[in-house]
């Protein structure tokens, strides 16, 4: 996690129109905060709202200083919505320790971002960019390879994805982690194989590249994958997602 960051005192009244925070795990990896950066790029252009991002570790700025960064601007509000795809300890834990105190301002932030079907549309959009066409899904079978977690929820909510896509039409799914409990991608291609899939691909179901992505690629060459997706990035289902749950928390 950042370090300790006092919220700021409320000097004068903030009468200024609201803005979105995008909040995201992180990586030491350039190329993660150069993917959600245009995540967030696209966000800011489908809202016209400020939209800014901040990380929760190994990059900056840390989500509170990002916070902070908007309340001294003179925002009148801040919704915050994590770049996060189940309610794993980052959201229970790390992302309420970094946001809490009082701002001089609500603060508001959404639910994570799992759960929608426009990630499973975001996901297909990538199977079909890595030469998984519509066409081949009936003799597809489809990895989806998450980073892992200890939380069974958040696990279940994987395979909640992989079954997603069993049902709109892809002849097999399995989730997959590459930490933590339950199988291996690599494993998860050769169970694919041995129920009959004529073809695999593997769908990382991550935001952006890092370490734990470039390990998903790696087990998935190395265990003959047919097909390997690209991380959601910004996908325009993953804008349009977003977009929505900042929207949702400005109207409720």
């Amino acid at each position: 996690m950042s370090a300790t960051h006092v919220p700021p005192l409320a000097t004068a009244p903030h009468t200024g129109g609201p803005a979105l925070l995008l909040v995201a795990h992180g990586s030491r990896d350039p190329r993660h905060s150069a993917v959600l950066r245009r995540l967030a790029d696209g966000v800011r252009s489908l809202t016209g709202l400020t939209t800014g991002i901040g990380f929760l570790e190994f990059d900056r700025p840390g989500a509170a200083e990002a916070l902070g960064d908007r309340v001294a601007a003179g925002v009148g509000q801040v919704v915050v919505v994590p770049l996060l795809l189940s309610r794993a300890y980052h959201a229970t834990t790390d992302l309420p320790s970094a946001l809490a105190g009082d701002w001089g301002v609500p603060v508001r932030t959404t639910g994570v971002l799992g759960g929608s079907p426009l990630l499973v549309a975001a996901l297909e959009r990538r199977l079909y960019e890595a030469g998984a066409g519509p066409a081949d899904r009936g003799a597809t079978g489809v990895v989806v390879a998450a980073t892992g977690s200890r939380d069974a929820a958040a696990r279940a909510s994987v395979a909640e994805v992989a079954g997603a896509l069993r049902r709109a039409g892809w002849c097999d799914a399995l989730p997959a982690y590459i930490t933590g409990p339950g199988r291996r991608p690599g494993a998860a291609v050769e169970e694919l194989r041995a129920r009959g899939a004529r073809r695999v691909a593997v769908a990382p179901y991550v935001l952006a590249p890092g370490l734990l992505p470039d390990r998903i690629a790696a087990e998935a060459v190395t265990a003959g994958a047919d097909v390997l997706a690209a991380p959601l990035g910004a996908a325009p289902e993953l804008v349009r997602l977003v977009a929505e749950r900042g929207r949702g928390a400005l109207r409720g």
